[in-house]
């Protein structure tokens, strides 16, 4: 099997819109280690961290902690090491399904602000019309 790509912070940071700082702070939470190190000290990433680091993005605007989105990758690390026992994977899969109840909850939540802020936005545009037609 040949060895996976490996691309520097800088290119990790372009692909997934990510500054250096906050990777290197995702590093030092635990959250996604560089995968290498180049001769020169330099972190080195593969694919699989950069999936990493998007999912760890995605959870971001859903407002999960830092504690909560270690936990998650905790969780699907261990079920995908394929090491876990029946008993676990069971635990582990109640876990996740916990997780995606709390994601859909936060997707409805971000659905009625949102509503919200085109319902006012609306209402201002409205105002703004029947101001113009007065003047």
């Amino acid at each position: 099997m040949p060895e996976p790509r490996r691309m520097q912070i800088g290119e990790v940071a372009e692909r997934t819109g990510l500054s250096l700082r906050t990777i290197r702070y995702y590093g030092e939470m635990g959250l996604v280690e560089p995968s290498a190190r180049s001769r020169g000290g330099f972190r080195l990433y593969t694919e699989e961290d950069v999936d990493r680091l998007n999912l760890i993005k995605r959870m971001k605007p859903l407002e999960f902690s830092l504690e909560e989105t270690r936990e998650l990758l905790e969780s699907l690390d261990r079920l995908n090491s394929g090491e876990a026992s029946s008993e676990e994977h069971k635990a582990l899969s109640e876990r996740l399904d916990a997780f995606e109840a709390a994601i859909a909850a936060r997707c409805r939540a971000l659905r009625e602000q949102l509503a919200m802020a085109e319902e006012f936005a609306g209402r201002l545009r409205e105002q703004r019309n029947q101001n113009n037609a007065t003047t």
